[in-house]
């Protein structure tokens, strides 16, 4: 039970401080779906990760949407180069080329290799995508420094190291988000493309309806929390782990439009279909969120003589 009052302390604290920054603008899972993603995989954190993660929850929360935000109009129109080298971080397109290129393009040792590979096949790999390279790297980095603060020389280090941890893994958590999202595994992004001949919608608004419109209307935290495992796991060997992910969200894509179909997702949608399938992805987000937080802090510690 004490666990219990503990976690549901740690939802209500994130959800003051996510109500207020109301004022925020919004972007895309929405930025209401990112900060959910963000708040429930802090909430699901086991007890023995370290104090200062857990207590950062609101933190973590805040930090998930800022890949979006760093995609600001103001800034791209000074200059569009941030935006244009960081967008091909939020998506791979998965249908892009054949199954068999693209796992051979994903065992690539670095995504420079991975554009390498793809250009030789003929294929931009700013088209593809590298969301699986970003959660990958951002992981590793967020293990590299839980290393870090275990050898810490003094308390002095240790909170710097703390800062730079709590702002990585917040970050990784936006990346994430996006990958349990099926219109950032796919070609059919915003609207379905080639052959429809089950005429699922073709709207240059489907994006927005689905992650935007929807979900700042109709999901709540208390929606998220219950599909998610309650115990953490160590996903393993980071990248085949990572692939799944996406390959599991990929697999969801016609499922997604076929709900669509049957009642098409906006602000004023109320089928019960809608609201599971969008549940189900957020919470998918979350508990592998959750999941590469606790991987990277267990497997930081050093191997046993």
């Amino acid at each position: 039970m004490h666990v219990l009052i503990r976690r549901t302390a740690r939802c209500t604290a994130i959800a003051a401080a996510i109500g207020a920054m109301a004022a925020v603008p919004l972007f895309a899972w929405g930025e209401r779906g990112h900060y959910l993603t963000g708040q429930a995989a802090a909430a699901k954190l086991p007890d023995t990760m370290p104090a200062f993660f857990r207590t950062a929850a609101a933190q973590l929360a805040y930090l998930n949407p800022d890949p979006d935000r760093w995609r600001d109009r103001a800034e791209s129109t000074l200059d569009p180069a941030l935006d244009q080298a960081s967008a091909p971080d939020h998506f791979i397109d998965m249908e892009m080329v054949a199954p068999d290129r693209l796992s051979a393009a994903l065992a690539a040792p670095n995504r420079y290799a991975y554009a390498d590979t793809l250009r030789a096949a003929g294929v931009d790999a700013t088209k593809l995508g590298f969301l699986p390279f970003r959660m990958l790297e951002l992981t590793q980095r967020v293990r590299e420094e839980f290393r870090l603060w275990r050898a810490a020389p003094n308390d002095q280090v240790r909170e710097w190291v703390q800062a730079r941890i709590i702002n990585d893994a917040g970050i990784l958590g936006h990346y994430v988000a996006d990958g349990s999202n099926p219109a950032h595994t796919s070609i059919n992004f915003n609207g379905w493309t080639g052959a429809n001949p089950n005429g699922y919608a073709v709207d240059k608004r489907f994006h927005s309806r689905f992650e935007s419109a929807y979900v700042q209307t109709h999901i709540t935290i208390d929606d998220v929390l219950p599909g998610i495992d309650s115990t953490a796991q160590s996903v393993g060997d980071l990248r085949p782990a990572i692939i799944a992910y996406l390959h599991a969200t990929n697999a969801e894509v016609e499922h997604l439009y076929q709900i669509d179909k049957a009642a098409p997702f906006d602000a004023n949608t109320t089928a019960p279909a809608n609201k599971q399938f969008t549940a189900a992805r957020l919470a998918a987000g979350a508990q592998m969120l959750r999941n590469l937080w606790w991987t990277a802090w267990i497997t930081s510690a050093p191997a046993a003589p």
